[in-house]
């Protein structure tokens, strides 16, 4: 990989995030994003459309097939705050259990993480149940013979992979698992963890309800953050991991309420 490719790599993944949220992105509003000038921008732009992840327009791109920038989204940085947090959080789990993931850059990150812990891909350490509502994480974990995948069904959504809706529901509340890991759009003190659509934080909501224990996965930019639809109070949330950029505050706050906060 060149200098330049690596540079434009994270620009490239803040942008289709950004699209991903919005469906539509002009080049101020991403030059402003990015902290980089709007010929920058615009290359970025035509280099994107050129490779089908986005559909040019005067002035910007839109989102035409989401899913295409999903290889890049949940690529991993291995120096990025993302990483550190996921990997801290997989070293926490307990092998051969059942442990939840909803979807999400973080969760997906820290199954890898798992994965890549001594016995668990071949299940010599016992066989490890997944269930989880993100058809990625499914995608990478139904060939690893030491895992059992179970999927919720539902409407796939297609900016997150994510399985949302009545039908996720209603296989959740059938099962339990031993460790949820949540990622969210927000957590504080106050709020509790938030998301940023109510039919995502619908299917999150059962989750927490069938899990023993809720370990919220997040980067420091959302903590002490709270974003539009509510998931679940703080009381249900057993342990935050996050990195050290988080609001001391904002953690001190946490840590009141019982959670348990770790710092990766």
């Amino acid at each position: 990989m060149t200098t330049g490719e690596r540079d434009r790599a994270p620009r490239w993944s803040t942008l289709l995030a950004l699209l991903a949220e919005r469906g539509r992105l002009g080049v101020g509003e991403a030059a402003q994003a990015l902290e980089v000038s709007p010929a920058t921008v615009r290359r970025d732009f035509n280099d994107l459309a050129a490779q089908q992840l986005v559909t040019r327009t005067h002035g910007g791109v839109v989102a035409t097939a989401v899913a295409y920038d999903l290889p890049t989204r949940y690529k991993s940085d291995p120096d990025s705050p993302r990483t550190r947090v996921a990997a801290a959080a997989a070293d926490r789990l307990p092998l051969g259990g059942v442990v939840g993931f909803n979807g999400g850059t973080t969760t997906t990150a820290t199954v890898r993480h798992l994965l890549s812990r001594p016995g668990v891909a071949d299940g010599s350490a016992g066989t490890t149940t997944v269930v989880t509502n993100a058809l990625n994480i499914a995608t990478e974990l139904v060939l690893r013979p030491g895992v059992r995948c179970v999927s919720l069904g539902g409407v796939a959504r297609a900016e997150s992979y994510e399985l949302t809706g009545s039908v996720a529901v209603e296989v959740m509340e059938q099962l339990w698992v031993d460790d949820l890991v949540l990622g969210v759009g927000g957590v504080d003190a106050r709020s509790g963890a938030t998301c940023r659509h109510d039919d995502e934080a619908g299917v999150n909501a059962a989750m927490v309800r069938r899990a023993a224990r809720v370990h919220v996965v997040a980067t420091g930019d959302k903590v002490g953050r709270t974003v539009f639809a509510r998931i679940c109070a703080v009381d249900a949330v057993t342990t935050l991991v996050t990195d050290d950029t988080a609001p001391a505050g904002a953690l001190d706050a946490l840590r009141d309420r019982g959670v348990e906060v770790v710092l990766a």
